[in-house]
């Protein structure tokens, strides 16, 4: 139950995300354990803090939310059980629902294009990921050296394949949609 001094953000991230914010006491071992953590505005364990003081302007327009992988490392490290990934995911679907331009403008991009590849052939193809992502992002041409390298030594396949199950895969994004 959410006490009466939680914040309006706290009351919200709990109930879409099932997790307890106030839980948190600040021992820093989500921040300790985090791969991105150098590239981070807000450590996750200040996240938490942030989120029970109801700082929503400042979470959503963060560059933290966005820059987070969601490798559950923070979670796991957790001794009080909080899904610090959850709430940082529910911090994301909470900036975009509410029209809050993403603080790294091409994670939104990529994570549309990746999720696309998987719902059309049920498996990541490079190529076709990363043609997506370079021409919805504009970036077309940064790193074309790389993508020679990667063909020329066998790492890309040109042809994307499709898993026998691909029509069970476009269901499944068929019924989260609804």
């Amino acid at each position: 139950m959410i006490n009466a001094l939680s914040t309006a953000l706290e009351k919200e991230v709990e109930e879409r995300s099932g997790e307890k914010p106030r839980l948190c006491y600040q021992c820093g071992k989500c921040s300790t354990g985090c791969l991105f953590n150098f590239a981070m505005d807000i450590l996750p364990h200040q996240v938490m803090k942030l989120v029970q003081y109801g700082q929503r302007e400042r979470l959503l327009g963060s560059h933290t939310i966005w820059i987070c992988a969601s490798c559950e490392t923070c979670t796991a490290r957790c001794p009080n059980d909080i899904d610090v990934a959850r709430v940082m995911d529910t911090l994301r679907a909470m900036a975009l629902e509410g029209g809050v331009a993403p603080a790294e403008r091409n994670i939104p991009i990529f994570h549309r294009c990746f999720l696309g590849n998987i719902q059309a052939t049920g498996r990541i193809s490079e190529p076709v990921l990363m043609g997506a992502y370079k021409t919805l992002s504009g970036d077309l041409f940064s790193d074309i050296g790389l993508a020679v390298r990667m063909l020329k030594k066998g790492k890309i396949k040109l042809i994307p394949s499709v898993v026998r199950g691909s029509r069970e895969v476009r269901r499944i994004f068929r019924e989260a949609k609804e």
